[in-house]
């Protein structure tokens, strides 16, 4: 748990005006310590937890590693749908579920507040606990937090190396008042407790307005990469968001994920295929994602004309 006076300095409500108070924090080496510590401290060895049928891949991991089962819960083009939640707890009981409601990794989703007030209700009516992850809401303002519906059951997982740069790995939990003692055992026992000095940068940033300036410059630029996607992937099967990092593209036939990441790879570039994002090995798409930050634009709009490219052309021998 945080133990700096100034955490709370400089905090803003959150949109929906969830403002969660300060001694709610607790502090982690970074955003993935964060999920793990979450779901280890709410999910029982053999226990299930409920998550979208693509999902972070490493979130597959620290399941992996928890022992702990992930089931895939159907959803649309507004997210998890509430009758499939509400089917698969039926089928067998979760202990806890995986969402992210704003800017969804890999499909640059975003649940909208109509789906996420379906969605609270069927959890509620559940009594079962979220874990929230925030990581790219920063990309997306005035995304309401599934939190603000359910102050009681969600833990909301953020951090700051998406914000304002890799080095910079302090991640954070926001969970509700009676489970700050045991999440925060659970950072203790993982080892995942956050650096004293990426703490105090971390305030003081925060506090100065330096990580909102990052903030404002990151949205823009995200804005001008989706608009070299939208030049140069255009009339393909590309959903992403205006002002997501990232974008999902469904592979015209007869490309399978797995040959056009290699002949991808073949002219320098790399993609991840759908199948590191599926939940159900027997369920996975002919489609990859497109990881847009890190390339200078120069380079990205290269890379995508080329891709643009070998997707028309087929595959070799095809």
């Amino acid at each position: 748990m945080c133990s700096c006076p100034d955490a709370g300095r400089g905090a803003r409500p959150a949109p929906g005006g969830w403002r969660p108070h300060p001694g709610q924090v607790v502090f982690t080496g970074n955003a993935r310590q964060a999920i793990a510590a979450a779901l280890g401290s709410l999910v029982p060895a053999g226990g299930r937890v409920g998550v979208d049928e693509l999902t972070y891949p490493l979130v597959k991991e620290i399941a992996g590693r928890l022992g702990v089962r992930l089931v895939p819960v159907a959803g649309d083009e507004e997210g998890m749908r509430p009758d499939a939640l509400a089917a698969a707890h039926r089928s067998g009981a979760l202990s806890a579920l995986y969402l992210q409601p704003a800017l969804h990794n890999p499909t640059s989703r975003a649940t909208g507040e109509r789906r996420l007030t379906e969605l609270a209700a069927v959890i509620g009516d559940l009594g079962l606990p979220v874990v929230e992850d925030r990581i790219w809401s920063f990309l997306r303002p005035g995304a309401v937090p599934l939190a603000a519906h359910l102050p009681g059951l969600a833990h909301v997982v953020d951090g700051l190396s998406k914000r304002v740069a890799p080095g910079l790995t302090v991640g954070f939990l926001v969970v509700p008042p009676e489970r700050v003692e045991t999440v925060a055992a659970a950072v203790r026992s993982g080892g995942w407790s956050a650096g004293r000095f990426a703490l105090e940068a971390a305030v003081r940033w925060l506090g100065d307005g330096t990580v909102e300036r990052l903030v404002a410059a990151k949205r823009e630029d995200a804005r001008r990469r989706q608009e070299l996607v939208r030049e140069h992937l255009d009339g393909l099967r590309v959903r992403s968001d205006p002002g997501a990092y990232v974008a999902w593209w469904e592979l015209p036939a007869p490309w399978r994920a797995d040959t056009f990441t290699a002949a991808a790879a073949a002219h320098g570039i790399a993609v991840t295929p759908g199948t590191a994002f599926a939940v159900d090995p027997h369920r996975t798409p002919d489609a990859v994602r497109l990881g847009l930050a890190s390339a200078p634009p120069r380079t990205l709009a290269r890379a995508l004309r080329t891709l643009a490219a070998v997707a028309r052309a087929g595959p070799p021998g095809g």
